[in-house]
């Protein structure tokens, strides 16, 4: 998809894009780790790797900020962190909750499908992403905070 982006990007611009860092970062995974002198089995459900270093992606809602960030390798945490904000409602609470008007006013300058097939991503049905991020602080260093522009999603 990332090169699908670049290469538009560039036919838009008109030159290359050079791609000056790529972030390979994944979440809901098992994988075998060693933690506390032990091998484990660990269930990153709703996380990513936070290891010292490693940078990671935290997305917001499709109406908010989402993060580029660099794990802290915090071991506490099993050198983990969110995901992303986590929802507030189920996708059947969201489609109950909100309605398209409401939905393209939190939108508003974010190119967007314009569908109600949207409904249950309303960034409301979100947690907040600044307050999952404050929580986030001992876990991850935030790089670049990238600011929503378009939103797809298929329908």
């Amino acid at each position: 998809m990332m090169d699908r982006v670049a290469d538009q990007v560039g036919r838009f611009v008109g030159t290359d894009v050079e791609r000056a860092e790529t972030v390979q970062c994944h979440h809901n995974y098992t994988e075998r780790e060693r933690h506390f002198g032990r091998e484990v089995w660990l269930s990153r459900k709703g996380a990513i790797s936070a290891r010292a270093g490693q940078p990671g992606l935290i997305p917001g809602s499709m109406g908010t900020a989402s993060y580029v960030v660099a794990g802290k390798g915090n071991a506490p945490s099993m050198t983990s962190s969110p995901h992303g904000a986590g929802r507030n409602h189920s996708r059947a609470a969201a489609r109950r909750l909100f309605d398209r008007a409401d939905l393209d006013a939190r939108m508003a300058g974010i190119a967007w499908g314009r569908s109600d097939a949207f409904l249950d991503e309303h960034p409301d049905a979100y947690k907040s992403i600044d307050v999952v991020m404050a929580d986030a602080a001992d876990l991850v260093e935030v790089r670049h905070t990238l600011r929503q522009v378009v939103n797809v999603k298929g329908d």
